[in-house]
C-alpha cells in the first residue's frame, strides 16, 4: 500500500469519485467530483478504465509526499504545481518519489483542481463510493498533517502522459433541457432569460452557484409550487427570480420553479466557473439534449484518444545526469574501416 501524506492543506480538499447514484428515495443526493471530467481525464491519463478516487482541491492546493514511488495525474483546473521546486505541467502525469514534495497553488483559471495518484485512494467506502458529502456529514474536509491510503502503482516507471484538456475554466455557453416547469414561466421571461449574460455570483458551493444579471425571471405561478424531484444542473428561480444552478451536492426536493436544467457535458462548465465568470445559456430540445449523453464508457474511451506521451524540455530536467543518454561509446573510424574492407 501507498500513503498519500498532506504535508500542508492550502484549499478545500476533499476525496471524491463519481459519487453515489441511486439514493434520492434516502434523501441522499449523488454527490462526486463537482467537476467530473476531470476525474475521466485522470482516468484516461493513467491508463485505467474507469474514474479512481482523488483529491479534489477548491481554489488551492497545498503540499504532498508519497511512501513509495507513484504516478500522479493533475487535472481540473490549472494550478500552479512543481516538484522539489522544479515546475511541472498542469493536466499531465508525473512520477512522484519518496522524499519529494509535490507543491500545488491556487487556480489560475477555474475552481476546482484535482490530484489522482495512479492506485486511486482506497479510503473504506460507504455505500459504494469514497466521495466526501459534506452536506450530509459523510466524510470531512482533509486536513494538514493527513495521510490517506492508496492502491499501489504497479507501472511506476510509465512514461509521462498529458492531455489537451476540452476547454471549461473561463465561463461561455451552457446548453439547457426544457424540463415539466420551463412552461411556467411565460414566452417573454424564457426569452429574456435566453438572452442574458449573467455573471457567476459570489454565492456558490458544492450545492449550488448564484448567477447574476440585470433582468430577474419570474412566474406568475411559483406561489404554491409542490416540492419536487431536483438533481444537479436544475436552474432553479428564487421567489426574486434569481437563478441558482444546483450542483453535485443538492437537495433532492426543491420547491422553487426551474426553468431547465444543464446538459450533464456542460456542467464542467458552470462547476469551474469562478467568481464573476460570464455565463450564457442556450435552450436546446429534448432530443437534442439526449444526443449529447455520453456514458461513462464513451468518455473513457473518447478521452484516452487526446492522451499522448509528455516530451520534457531538457533544460528543465534537475536530474538530467541520472538518465542514460548514452547506450554505448566507439572509436569513430568504424565506418571508414568498413569502406576500406
Amino acid at each position: 500500500m501507498t500513503h498519500l501524506t498532506i504535508e500542508r492543506a492550502d484549499g478545500l480538499l476533499t476525496v471524491q469519485d463519481l459519487g453515489r447514484p441511486g439514493y434520492l428515495a434516502q434523501g441522499l443526493s449523488r454527490g462526486g467530483a463537482m467537476d467530473r471530467r476531470a476525474l475521466f481525464e485522470a482516468a484516461a491519463l493513467l491508463g485505467h478504465d474507469s474514474p479512481l478516487a482523488a483529491i479534489e482541491m477548491a481554489a488551492a492546493g497545498g503540499v504532498f509526499t508519497v511512501s513509495r514511488p507513484t504516478r500522479v495525474a493533475l487535472t481540473g483546473a490549472p494550478m500552479m504545481a512543481t516538484l522539489d521546486d522544479s515546475p511541472l505541467r498542469w493536466h499531465a502525469t508525473h512520477l512522484l518519489q519518496p522524499g519529494q514534495k509535490l507543491r500545488i497553488g491556487g487556480a489560475q483559471a477555474g475552481v476546482y483542481g484535482y490530484l489522482t495518484p495512479a492506485g486511486g485512494i482506497t479510503c473504506a467506502p460507504w455505500l459504494n463510493s469514497r466521495a466526501a458529502h459534506l452536506t450530509c456529514g459523510i466524510g470531512a474536509l482533509l486536513q494538514s498533517g493527513q495521510s490517506l491510503p492508496c492502491g499501489v502503482d504497479d507501472t511506476p516507471d510509465a512514461p509521462p502522459r498529458i492531455i489537451d484538456a476540452q476547454p471549461r475554466f473561463n465561463g461561455g455557453l451552457l446548453r439547457i433541457a426544457p424540463g415539466p416547469q420551463t412552461d411556467l414561466f411565460d414566452t417573454e421571461t424564457l426569452e429574456r432569460f435566453l438572452g442574458a449574460e449573467f455573471t457567476r455570483g459570489a454565492r456558490g458551493n458544492r450545492q449550488g452557484v448564484q448567477l447574476d444579471a440585470d433582468a430577474r425571471f419570474t412566474s406568475r405561478f411559483a406561489a404554491g409550487l409542490a416540492s419536487d424531484v431536483i438533481g444537479p444542473g436544475d436552474v432553479q428561480m428564487t421567489g426574486d427570480g434569481i437563478p441558482y444552478v444546483l450542483m453535485a451536492e443538492c437537495q433532492t426536493v426543491g420547491g422553487y420553479p426551474r426553468i431547465g436544467s444543464v446538459v450533464p457535458a456542460d456542467l464542467p462548465i458552470i462547476a469551474q466557473a469562478a467568481p464573476g465568470t460570464r455565463l450564457r445559456f442556450q435552450m436546446l430540445t429534448t432530443e437534442q439534449a439526449d444526443a449529447s449523453f455520453r456514458s461513462d464508457t464513451s468518455q473513457i474511451a473518447e478521452t484516452r484518444a487526446r492522451c499522448r506521451n509528455l516530451i520534457r524540455d531538457p533544460a528543465t530536467i534537475t536530474d538530467l545526469l541520472s538518465y542514460q543518454l548514452i547506450g554505448g561509446v566507439t572509436a569513430g573510424t568504424e565506418l571508414e574501416e568498413n569502406t576500406c574492407a
